[in-house]
This record gives structure tokens, sequence and C-alpha cells, in this order.
């Protein structure tokens, strides 16, 4: 039974405050057997344990100061503010940072919505000399495919992106617009008041 100042832990043996007791509903006096550093110190041998039964490494505890946090991501200790909230974490704060989330964010989108990886579209982009493949001049940023398809057939820059986006994906539509800006324009030829010849 629990004493009113204290009880002893059945690992350590120590005497301890009531308070180093997490509760236990199925004890009689209503707290754990042992204490909360013993539980801590077997959870973290059998978590290594178990890691190393499986393969997997070992995190371990980092010096962490207050108002900071580590990202097992990127494995950098920063402040709560590079953090997004999460309500459901023990800590109120995201797994991830905010930089490891965005990147993750645009790995997930490529693969979603393109079915490459980052390491296919750099691939790309080299292939294009590092270039739009369709002005030959910006940075390629944006990969382009076939909305009917959805093959992926380079990595534009913004601009041309936006622009075959404007053109739906019509090639005649792009060549009359090429011809246009060479001065080829079609234009409607007037045969009679109006009465309109059009181009064949």
């Amino acid at each position: 039974m629990a004493e009113e100042s204290g009880k002893r832990c059945a690992k350590c043996k120590r005497d301890r405050p009531l308070e180093a007791f997490a509760r236990g509903r199925n004890r009689r006096d209503g707290l754990q057997a042992h204490c909360r550093e013993c539980v801590a110190e077997y959870s973290a041998a059998h978590y290594r344990r178990r890691r190393e039964a499986i393969g997997k490494p070992v995190r371990e505890k980092a010096d962490v100061p207050d108002g900071h946090k580590l990202c097992r991501a990127c494995g950098e200790v920063k402040p709560h503010s590079e953090w997004h909230r999460n309500a459901t974490a023990s800590d109120g704060l995201s797994t991830r940072c905010k930089a490891c989330r965005a990147e993750r964010g645009r790995q997930d989108h490529l693969k979603r919505q393109y079915g490459i990886t980052e390491a296919e579209r750099d691939e790309l982009i080299a292939s294009q000399g590092g270039v739009c493949c369709t002005c030959l001049a910006a940075v390629p940023a944006h990969v382009d495919h076939c909305h009917n398809t959805g093959r992926v057939r380079g990595v534009l820059c913004f601009s041309c992106n936006a622009a075959l986006g404007q053109f739906k994906d019509q090639p005649e539509a792009i060549r009359r617009a090429a011809a246009y800006v060479e001065g080829n324009a079609w234009k409607p030829i007037l045969v009679a008041p109006g009465v309109y010849q059009l181009p064949s």
C-alpha cells in the first residue's frame, strides 16, 4: 500500500514521492508498481532491442534546449517556430519540421500527379540541357504531361507551361499562333459586302 508521503519502487527499491509513479487503475493503491524513471528506462531498453532485432537504426535521445525540437528527417534541432502545429501529438507539434514537410510534399506531388521521382525529373532536365525544352532559355521548373494519356513530355519554365495550358494542348492552335507571330496570319478575305472567303 502507498503511504501518504511516498511509495517504494518495486524495481529500483527506492522510496519515491507519489508523484514519481504513474496511475495504475488495476493496482490497489491506484499507482503503478514501478516509478516513472524505471518505466522509461525499461521502455528505452525494449525499444533498442526491438529496433536492433529488425535491423533498424536506434534513435538516440538528443539534448534539445527548451523551445526547440529535433527533426528526425533532417537531424537538425530547430525552434518551435519552424514546426507546424499538430493537436494530436504529445508536444503539439508535427513530427517533421516545415522544410522537411514541404520537401516531402513536393516528392509526394510528383509521384501522385506524374508517376515520377525527383531523380527522374532531374534526369529529364539534364537531358534537356538544363533549360526549358520549348523556349530553350529559362530554367525548367514545371513538369509537363499529356492530359489525355498522362505521359510526361518534359520539364518547362513557368511561362511556356502556362502558354501550352492556354492553348489546351491543341497542336493546330499552336501552329496557327506560330504562323500569326511570323506574319502569316490566316485572315478572312472580303469578296463582297458582308461576304468573306475563309482560308482553306
